[in-house]
């Protein structure tokens, strides 16, 4: 009599599962029965041919390391992606420490975030700044609506142009698909209301895709507001 090997039921009520579990707790029936081992045939699925049992787990154990070593290119990929963006914000970051005037900030900022990240437009735009600041391009009046704007995002925004009126502080706005801003905050909790906005922009419309992820341009907006700081007005 044979049976059906997609059927679960076998001979006398005996299942399939029944066999399997029988063998992965007897660990000792192969050492007893280890003719089977050459005996049983399988399909191998690289082809129709009948392949052993132990030829088949050496396919198995080769499929899992070629699976595991393109897992850990991957992971070499990231890490070094992440290290050679950590390296640019390091960058950054030093040309901003360089940087004793304040008023010179912002300028050097844009020309540094461009060169570093190759961003084809950025601009920053600051209010309730000194007097130090008075007639610079990056204090020139922001509407109402941006800073309530800036002071709602609990991280950047980023996704496509939508006819933002921070974009239009661009040099070419008509050419950018997609957008990052991001706040400029005094405190590192993100309570303080922004006293700024950092626009980044770009033609490729998935430069700046909504599910991005933000922790890069976070530590941007957070080391540029530090320094940017300086240009605050004094409390009254």
């Amino acid at each position: 009599m044979t049976t059906d090997p997609g059927n679960t039921q076998g001979v006398q009520g005996i299942t399939e599962s029944d066999i399997a579990n029988y063998l992965a707790n007897t660990p000792g029936f192969f050492e007893r029965h280890a003719e089977l081992l050459h005996t049983v045939q399988i399909t191998s699925p690289h082809g129709q041919r009948a392949v052993s049992l132990q030829e088949r787990q050496m396919e198995m154990l080769r499929e899992r390391i070629k699976g595991l070593e393109m897992k850990i290119v991957e992971m070499i990929r990231h890490s070094q992606e992440n290290v050679a963006i950590a390296d640019r914000l390091h960058r950054y970051t030093r040309s901003i420490l360089l940087t004793a005037d304040p008023t010179e900030l912002p300028a050097r900022m844009v020309a540094s975030l461009k060169h570093e990240f190759l961003i084809p437009q950025a601009a920053i735009r600051l209010w309730d700044v000194g007097i130090a600041s008075e007639g610079a391009a990056y204090a020139e009046p922001a509407s109402d609506d941006v800073k309530s704007f800036a002071a709602s995002l609990t991280q950047p925004y980023c996704g496509v142009n939508a006819g933002f009126e921070a974009g239009e502080w661009l040099e070419d706005t008509a050419s950018v698909m997609s957008m990052a801003m991001i706040p400029l905050r005094h405190g590192s909790d993100g309570q303080d209301g922004a006293f700024g906005l950092l626009v980044l922009g770009s033609p490729d419309p998935t430069r700046y895709a909504a599910e991005m992820g933000t922790e890069f341009l976070m530590r941007i907006g957070d080391v540029s507001a530090a320094a940017l700081s300086r240009l605050r007005a004094p409390a009254a």
